[in-house]
């Protein structure tokens, strides 16, 4: 019946006596007894926040050093394919014959034979 009564006195209230009894609650809320009823609760969120905060620091760390190995497999690459092409111009003949004859080679001018042993001839 209490509670019919109050509620009536609520309902019949002004509103500036209704936003002090909404702020009283609020009040009461955060007051001292209602934090310490809830710290193991306010501990679980701040582990989560310097979890989240550790967390995204290690994926910007990790993407800087993804970032990085790329640039260094970029010129790993670059450095591949200079050699590759230099390799390349190396091993055709007219190159060929340009390094021999540094040397004192000449080409043949005769066609290349094969020389076979004969084991049956004696």
């Amino acid at each position: 019946m209490s509670s019919k009564k109050s509620q009536v006195q609520e309902d019949g209230a002004m509103p500036v006596q209704r936003v002090r009894n909404d702020w009283k609650t609020l009040v009461e809320k955060i007051s001292y007894k209602a934090i310490v009823s809830n710290v193991p609760y306010l501990a679980f969120v701040a582990l989560l926040c310097v979890l989240y905060i550790n967390n995204s620091q290690r994926a910007v760390e990790m993407q800087r050093e993804l970032n990085k190995q790329n640039k260094v497999l970029k010129e790993l690459r670059w450095k591949y394919m200079d050699t590759k092409t230099r390799l390349m111009y190396a091993r055709m003949e007219p190159q060929v014959i340009r390094s021999a004859s540094a040397l004192g080679l000449k080409p043949l001018m005769l066609p290349a034979y094969t020389v076979s042993t004969d084991s049956t001839s004696k």
